[in-house]
């Protein structure tokens, strides 16, 4: 029970620290990513004005085929990046959420530069 707890505090300490130095503003918002055991969630935020501008995850009944993998990452960041782009926002910030940028959240992150979003 230690084990879980000390992984959790870590990884809040981490996502303090990265969110002091990552912040979203209208023209280049903060896409924040999240991922649990069973689902991934993408947001892109405006911190300034405290909105979210758009997001997608796999609760969404048109995402829920998508199961919590690499390749299902990469067609998740494809979809925010194409609803991104409907918004017109094209580039913005990334924000791993004090996760390591590998794996699920690297591929989020690829899925939305091949559908076209500058970091």
């Amino acid at each position: 029970m230690k084990r879980v707890i000390d992984k959790q505090r870590k990884l809040q300490q981490r996502k303090r620290h990265i969110r002091k130095r990552v912040s979203g503003t209208g023209t280049k918002p903060r896409m924040s990513v999240y991922r649990s055991n069973t689902h991934m969630y993408v947001q892109v935020i405006d911190d300034v004005a405290g909105v979210t501008l758009v997001a997608a995850s796999t609760v969404e009944p048109e995402l829920k085929d998508l199961k919590n993998n690499v390749n299902d990452a990469l067609k998740l960041g494809e979809a925010i990046g194409k609803r991104m782009l409907e918004k017109k926002i094209d580039t913005c910030v990334f924000d791993r959420n004090g996760h390591l940028y590998h794996g699920i959240v690297k591929s989020i992150a690829d899925g939305a530069r091949k559908a076209g979003i500058k970091f």
